[in-house]
């Protein structure tokens, strides 16, 4: 059985540091509230508004470090609060996605793109990946073993040597399926 964990994706937002210091003041940097399940990335402490034509959602965490792009990663549902619809693309791939207002205590930013609902993906260790004959973009079909158990299709692989095995999917997936942090996914095609 090829048995992966599952981490559950809440709103959040990865932000340029030329952002961090617009929103957060000049020399500003983001702090560590809790590491993360890849290697080198966290939640941080530091967190923003983010503003749609319809809805808004306070407190959206930022994770870091500082990215090249800002990026917000929301659900379908968060997009209808929000009043937006973002396309659903692998992180990174933001290119005529949709925009949004971001405010922070120093002041705000609209970017233009940068809004996406984030495609449910499979982090693997290149070791992972080679022992199961996995290849990067690879799509996979994914049984989630929850209350409401239910199987993923179009699961995108994701291989690096600096990623650790972990699949990630947004709250509007585990809430369908009635998973949550820590549960197990079996690979099943």
């Amino acid at each position: 059985m090829k048995m992966v964990p599952v981490g559950v994706s809440a709103r959040h937002i990865h932000l340029s540091q030329a952002h961090v210091e617009a929103l957060f003041g000049q020399g500003a940097e983001l702090s560590v509230f809790k590491p993360l399940s890849q290697p080198g990335q966290y939640a941080a402490n530091e967190t923003v508004e983010v503003v749609g034509p319809k809805g808004s959602f306070g407190k959206v965490r930022i994770l870091g470090p500082a990215r090249k792009r800002t990026q917000l990663e929301v659900s379908r549902t968060d997009a209808f609060t929000l009043g937006i619809n973002p396309p659903v693309r692998e992180s990174g791939d933001i290119a005529g996605s949709a925009g949004i207002l971001i405010k922070g205590p120093a002041g705000e930013v609209t970017i233009e793109e940068g809004v996406i609902v984030a495609a449910r993906h499979i982090h693997f260790h290149t070791s992972d990946a080679e022992r199961w004959g996995i290849s990067d973009k690879q799509r996979l079909t994914v049984r989630l073993q929850g209350e409401r158990g239910l199987i993923l299709e179009n699961v995108i692989a994701r291989v690096s040597p600096e990623f650790a095995l972990d699949m990630h999917i947004d709250t509007d997936e585990a809430n369908a399926a009635g998973a949550k942090n820590g549960d197990q996914a079996e690979i099943i095609g």
